[in-house]
């Protein structure tokens, strides 16, 4: 037995012997997770992997998205309502709300206009007491967003009632509102924390008001979480969420089977069609909405050159990809958004595999002899990516016949992230989820100009014409004439190629039989506080 599986079936044996103080076993729900959190505060990062961990289980927000789909519904927030003029929200607070408590943490009061006000000035003050806690952590996905630039100020305008000041409209605001970033934390946690000088610590221990309470966390091997008794939307019917961290997705299945894991992420293409024929699982699938790509940091020779760009977009036999890496589990990826997404323009021409042509515009770039580059390749399965060195394989393939040698790099998930974020990459193999279902959630944190400093545009492309269609598409109150700008940027992006689109992915979450109730998530997360498990 492998050491995560030891681990696992001794976690499980504990929760399970814990029980609840009832005649009944405790239920525990073990979900075989991909990869480790790059760590527990859902402000610092951007990833599926960390937002599973951390936002899903542990936090909410104002707004949310209801499980399935991208329509959004009161959370801490009963209701909302918005000035005519766009630049004004004001949401009316859920009263009664509770903070879970901890070994060093009971909350005095229920949450209120403080805590939203803490979270937000957090992000968006550099001076703020409690800015910096923890060392080149940055807030990554508010900078992405320029949220800077949209939010001017909250405001506290009863200890139920807080009301965001923009600095101009914002078409997708309510939306964005929603996303894993926006999470609450308590600001009566951080003023104890960083009275007793170690503020750092709301970043390691998290406090929230979600349906799951952290119990403890073995690196790269377990995270545990409880049942939060007094979650404002009711408590979960498990009673113990286990993450086991199982990067490979072949033993991932493997204790699928032997039902030491009730759901796993991301399986392998290659293991659908078994899946599909196990009577012990259910297979859930829906198109993604998503992308896979290989982004071009366009600082660093010879990717500052356009033709280089095109040229090596021209070397990548796509077709061959789909079919060896998502085994027809997707479809080619022409444009940065998915076509399941409104303002897709279908009239943009993805290049030609054409690796003559390819040769010939590396020539007249200065490369006629070609180049030596750095692949970075995934080293976690994505939902926009099943196998990343497979992927990487291929392409380096791909380009040493038009005389590009790439050499493939990667590291620990996190370190891969936070390099990233530095621009110490070359060309980057990166890919997104949508987190709202708007189309300015994959053109700004992705490509925008903001992003850059953000670290979410790995490419470091910040192209003026792109920039001015996309911002002003936030400011447009009616969506087909958002639509129209959008489709203008998806040809500039194209034609500019600051990547590679490689493919829009169908998602498959695997469920063991005796899991009731799970219900796949629009943004590829992943929800247990619905679900129910059948007692055997």
């Amino acid at each position: 037995m492998n050491r995560s599986a030891h681990v696992l079936k001794t976690f499980a044996v504990a929760a399970l012997l814990a029980g609840t103080g009832s005649a009944f076993a405790a239920k525990t729900l073990v979900y075989c997770s991909e990869g480790s959190p790059e760590g527990f505060n859902p402000q610092y990062y951007t990833t599926g992997t960390t937002f599973d961990a951390v936002s899903v289980p542990m936090f909410n927000r104002l707004v949310e998205f209801e499980i399935g789909t991208t329509k959004v519904v009161p959370a801490l927030a009963e209701s909302w309502t918005a000035s005519p003029d766009g630049l004004t929200y004001t949401f009316k607070l859920r009263k009664g709300v509770k903070f879970h408590s901890s070994a060093r943490f009971k909350p005095s009061r229920d949450f209120n206009a403080d805590d939203v006000l803490f979270s937000f000035n957090r992000m968006a003050d550099p001076n703020h007491p409690l800015a910096k806690t923890l060392p080149g952590a940055t807030y990554a996905y508010f900078d992405d967003m320029d949220m800077k630039n949209i939010v001017d100020r909250v405001e506290k305008v009863d200890p139920l009632t807080v009301r965001f000041v923009l600095k101009k409209p914002e078409a997708p605001f309510i939306a964005n509102m929603a996303m894993d970033f926006a999470s609450i934390l308590s600001a009566e946690y951080a003023d104890k924390m960083k009275a007793a000088g170690t503020p750092e610590v709301i970043d390691r221990e998290p406090v929230g008001t979600g349906p799951f309470q952290f119990v403890s966390y073995q690196k790269d091997a377990v995270i545990r979480y409880k049942a939060f008794d007094q979650h404002w939307g009711g408590r979960p019917k498990i009673d113990n969420l286990v993450f086991a961290i199982t990067t490979d997705a072949s033993v991932r299945y493997a204790k699928l089977k032997a039902g030491e894991c009730h759901v796993m992420a991301f399986p392998k293409p290659a293991d659908v069609a078994l899946m599909k024929n196990d009577p012990n699982i259910d297979l859930v699938q829906q198109n993604g909405l998503n992308v896979g790509y290989i982004a071009f940091n366009v600082e660093k020779k010879p990717f500052d050159n356009k033709m280089v760009r095109q040229a090596l977009n021209m070397a990548v036999n796509k077709k061959a990809i789909l079919d060896a890496v998502f085994q027809g589990a997707g479809q080619v990826a022409k444009n940065p958004i998915p076509p399941t997404l409104w303002s897709y323009n279908d009239k943009v021409q993805d290049y030609p595999y054409d690796p003559a042509k390819a040769k010939e515009l590396l020539a007249k770039a200065g490369y006629p002899n070609g180049a030596e580059v750095e692949l970075w390749y995934l080293p976690v399965t994505r939902p926009y990516n099943p196998d990343g060195k497979r992927m990487a394989e291929l392409i380096q393939a791909d380009w040493e016949k038009v005389g590009i040698k790439a050499k493939l790099v990667t590291y620990e998930w996190g370190e891969y992230r936070k390099r990233s974020k530095t621009g110490e990459q070359h060309a980057m193999m990166f890919g997104w989820s949508g987190d709202n279902g708007d189309p300015d959630n994959f053109f700004v944190p992705l490509l925008g100009c903001s992003a850059v400093k953000g670290g979410g545009n790995v490419a470091r492309w910040c192209n003026q014409s792109f920039e001015d269609l996309v911002q002003k598409a936030k400011t447009t109150p009616q969506q087909a004439d958002r639509a129209a700008l959008y489709m203008k940027a998806q040809e500039i992006a194209k034609e500019d190629a600051p990547w590679i689109t490689i493919a829009h992915s169908v998602r498959f979450d695997p469920v063991r039989k005796e899991v009731i109730g799970y219900k796949m998530d629009a943004t590829a997360h992943h929800y247990f506080n619905k679900v129910d498990l059948r007692q055997k």
